[in-house]
């Protein structure tokens, strides 16, 4: 799939004082490998400098993930986005 604006949002860091980075959220059913490709938030790249911080909800095959990203580049419209780093999984066993 593509990137989908409705599953973006800001968290903080919206005032850009000094080099303070941006937080946000992004829910999708992509996978994370599609999502951290270079290219995919190409539409944001008006909006995300270098350092910015994105978490990704996902839920892919049923399995809810939850990984943080780091805006790595931003050049000529191609946004690239670190490796996601999973904060966790969400299960619950009860």
């Amino acid at each position: 799939m593509a990137y989908a604006r409705a599953g973006f949002g800001a968290l903080a860091g919206q005032g850009r004082s000094g080099d303070l980075p941006a937080l946000y959220v992004y829910t999708t059913t992509d996978a994370h490998t599609a999502v951290d490709a270079a290219g995919y938030f190409n539409e944001l790249s008006d909006q995300l400098s270098v350092g910015d911080m994105i978490i990704v909800h996902g839920a892919t095959g049923g399995t809810r993930t939850v990984t943080m990203h780091v805006v790595v580049s931003n050049a000529s419209g191609v946004v690239d986005i670190s490796d996601g780093t999973t904060i966790g999984a969400v299960s619950d066993s009860d």
